[in-house]
């Protein structure tokens, strides 16, 4: 997915961009970047974070540099924030999303008269790159993020630092949160709100969809309005986000928490013979509260992750690798595991390895049984919007490989048509698919999160969320 960044301010903002930048790292684990405005300069740094934390990359960097604006970013793809130099001046860019048209774009632009791109190909060309050559053809800048935004099949939200001040807009359909703080200096933007708290900032505006923003140490001043229409990711509350980050009024931590609850109503937890209720770490451990504290379960954490080097997920492309250090960062605890049953609730089942070999581990190590609870429905489209997992191919999905199975067909030939059968819970087809998957990841049992209990747990109105991932609705 990717986070950013913002400061702008009346006193040197280098460690609130650091801090603030760091605080988006469980966003991407690919590159991250700052840039600073110092003196008519612009003073970029940008290094792989896929093997170290952001802050071991860039802590020497922060301590050289200087500046009173500057923007950061986490990504799970391209290298930025670029500065770029064009017939609107020098500028520093940043972005967060998706673009699916890129190869339309490009024949767009150099049919038109742009000379060239650092990508090697159409389809792997930099989304701020290109971006950043849209807004080239528009004659001010404000005209180029419209222009930009309204041209992308996607979405994208982005941060450009010019020497006067920030600009900051919201993707169109507000898939993507936007947040700006405020202390006695100036002004931060953020893509997650709970980045700057530390930091001394208030949070004072979230954008909404579309939105344009300039925003420099003393004022913001809205360049565009807000759109009517959004669709935020609903998987913000259920993965994607962090625990104390509000998105649209509804904090993550306590949404986890309803979603937990509610499953465990659709359960009648009460008469389950069960020892424990456990979530896997982390992203599964606010569901799992939340189903035991409604249920009467007692909580218990069967596996710890081993926090000193595994704060969080570097996770190699190579499927064995994955699935080691998946293993390597979670140590089990004997003595709550061996002989007890459980409940095990994770946010989403995606491929399927990773949870399966969290559940044949537990039972290596002395598990009776693993009851698995996801807190969101199964998993039917990859996401077009935000990278929100790294799957990028519908077949490697566990539901359309089942689906696949079932048809006797390959999960390329499947059509919508036929997914749309299986994604829908009151279909025998759907319980079917359900039982084999439980079977191949040897599960006890299974049980998916029905899609209106998600998006009532979630407590945004439900047709501002986009649901695309579970049932192909944009």
């Amino acid at each position: 997915m990717g986070g950013m960044f913002g400061a702008v301010s009346k006193r040197d903002c280098v460690m609130d961009l650091f801090f603030g930048t760091d605080y988006h790292s469980h966003l991407g684990t690919k590159r991250g970047g700052m840039c600073l405005y110092n003196q008519g300069k612009f003073d970029r740094t940008i290094h792989n974070i896929e093997n170290s934390p952001f802050r071991t990359k860039f802590e020497k960097d922060a301590a050289d540099m200087q500046g009173r604006m500057g923007i950061g970013s986490i990504s799970d793809g391209e290298p930025q924030p670029l500065t770029v130099y064009n017939k609107h001046g020098v500028y520093a860019i940043s972005t967060v999303g998706r673009i699916n048209n890129k190869a339309v774009l490009v024949d767009m632009l150099l049919n038109s008269g742009k000379q060239q791109f650092l990508g090697s190909d159409k389809d792997n060309m930099n989304n701020t790159e290109l971006f950043s050559a849209l807004i080239s053809t528009q004659d001010d800048i404000l005209a180029g993020i419209e222009f930009a935004q309204n041209s992308i099949d996607g979405s994208m939200s982005v941060l450009i630092m010019t020497e006067r001040g920030i600009y900051a807009a919201r993707d169109k359909m507000g898939r993507t949160p936007l947040i700006i703080g405020k202390d006695s200096d100036g002004h931060c933007i953020a893509s997650e709100s709970f980045s700057f708290i530390n930091l001394g900032y208030s949070r004072i505006k979230e954008l909404g969809p579309g939105e344009v923003a300039f925003v420099n140490e003393d004022e913001i001043q809205v360049l565009k309005e807000a759109g009517k229409e959004m669709r935020i990711c609903s998987f913000l509350w259920t993965y994607f986000g962090y625990t104390t980050s509000c998105y649209e009024g509804e904090n993550v931590e306590k949404t986890r928490y309803r979603n937990g609850a509610s499953l465990a109503f659709a359960d009648d937890a009460d008469n389950m013979d069960m020892d424990y209720v456990a979530g896997v770490p982390d992203s599964g451990t606010a569901h799992a509260l939340g189903y035991a504290n409604a249920s009467g379960i007692p909580y218990s954490r069967p596996l710890i992750k081993y926090t000193p080097t595994w704060p969080r997920s570097f996770m190699p492309q190579n499927q064995k690798a994955r699935e080691l250090i998946a293993k390597m960062k979670l140590i089990p605890v004997f003595e709550i595991i061996n002989g007890k049953k459980f409940v095990l609730i994770d946010d989403s089942i995606v491929r399927g390895t990773q949870l399966s070999g969290t559940v044949e581990y537990l039972h290596d190590n002395g598990a009776e049984e693993i009851h698995v609870r996801s807190a969101c429905p199964p998993i039917m489209y990859a996401c077009k919007y935000l990278n929100f997992s790294r799957t990028v191919n519908p077949a490697e999905l566990i539901t359309r490989r089942v689906i696949a199975e079932m048809e006797n067909i390959s999960p390329d030939e499947l059509t919508e048509e036929t997914v749309k059968i299986y994604a829908n819970p009151e279909n025998e087809e759907y319980r079917k698919m359900v039982e084999i998957i439980r079977k191949k990841l040897k599960f006890n049992s299974l049980k998916y999160q029905n899609l209106d209990s998600t998006l009532e747990a979630i407590g945004v109105d439900k047709c501002k969320l986009c649901t695309y991932c579970w049932n192909g609705k944009e």
